[in-house]
């Protein structure tokens, strides 16, 4: 099924490419799916999942403004991962499998797919060869019954600290196993770097899943800081912001913000962790840029409060966030 997939899609790079070198044309999803009519008998996979090639063909095209993209290569070294996508209604689940394409494949129910709708999806193979199910499916909500507001300071030493001093340690999930992964990728062992890789990945999900969820679960509003990874993914941090994960965690608590009914916000960071939460004054004896990344506590020379680093930045992003909720909010100014 995923040699016809790469197929049919090699097919609609060839034939947009051509429609638009010779005649300008530059066909639609729907369009491509008239020169495909019928088609569905000389392959492995139905008509909906031929057509789902067609939409997804144009849609990258449009993204990327090309003509033509990557071919999908079906053999050898740089072939491409397996991926079979399909409508509403061409997937059942019976009797603990799905049914597709008149086969049956048996796979690990983690969610009791029995109790939903299946709508549209695909099958997709990782870099290790393994096979998933990725399905739509229409649920309720679990609203979130927190009533707390906190806000979020995201940084290395910590991957995240909120207003109320609960901390995300960073574990460091690259570099507990950089020695392994090295000595996996210096003895070509292909499969093993693969493996670690995906278990770098896993580990670093699983602890942000967890974290997001259970500020989600007590929260009625959620604030955290605007800061971003690429800029400092360009100097010696590189490895250790990467490996935090922040956009990552912004996401999950986005999309889980949205499904639970709580306010999700980012704010604007500026001036947060050298501006005293107690007084919002910017004392001499501050941390400021790179170089006070090691100043962790300090005390305000103005009214003598002393402060965390990240706890006292967690604090003024929540402050700044209640003056949003309150119709405005005004940057932190610099002296």
């Amino acid at each position: 099924m995923a040699r016809d997939v790469n197929f049919i899609w090699n097919y609609c790079n060839e034939l947009t490419h051509r429609l638009w070198q010779d005649k300008r044309l530059w066909p639609s999803g729907y369009d491509v799916q008239k020169y495909l009519k019928g088609s569905s008998e000389y392959f492995s996979v139905d008509s909906t999942c031929i057509q789902q090639i067609a939409e997804e063909h144009a849609n990258r095209r449009k993204q990327f403004k090309k003509s033509r993209l990557r071919w999908r290569v079906s053999s050898g070294a740089k072939r491409s991962l397996g991926w079979i996508p399909f409508k509403k209604g061409a997937a059942a689940y019976k009797n603990g499998c799905i049914k597709y394409a008149g086969y049956y494949f048996k796979l690990w129910d983690s969610y009791g797919l029995g109790n939903y709708e299946l709508r549209a999806g695909n099958f997709s193979q990782d870099a290790r060869g393994r096979w998933y199910f990725n399905v739509v499916v229409e649920i309720k909500p679990n609203v979130s019954t927190g009533e707390a507001v906190i806000g979020i300071d995201l940084g290395l030493k910590d991957v995240a600290t909120t207003s109320e001093g609960e901390r995300l340690e960073n574990a460091k999930y690259y570099h507990t196993l950089e020695e392994s992964l090295g000595k996996a990728q210096r003895a070509h062992k292909k499969s093993r770097v693969k493996a670690l890789h995906a278990k770098i990945k896993n580990r670093r999900k699983d602890a942000l899943h967890k974290f997001s969820t259970k500020l989600v679960a007590e929260n009625a509003a959620i604030f955290i800081g605007n800061v971003k990874s690429t800029p400092i993914a360009k100097t010696k941090l590189a490895k250790s912001v990467l490996d935090a994960g922040w956009y990552m965690l912004k996401t999950m608590l986005e999309y889980k913000c949205a499904s639970a009914g709580v306010v999700f916000e980012e704010i604007d960071e500026k001036y947060t962790t050298q501006t005293c939460s107690s007084c919002g004054e910017k004392p001499p004896g501050r941390p400021k840029g790179i170089a006070g990344l090691g100043i962790r506590e300090w005390t305000c020379g103005s009214c003598g409060e002393h402060h965390d680093r990240d706890i006292n930045a967690a604090k003024n992003i929540l402050a700044l966030g209640h003056q949003r909720l309150a119709g405005g909010i005004t940057a932190l100014s610099g002296r």
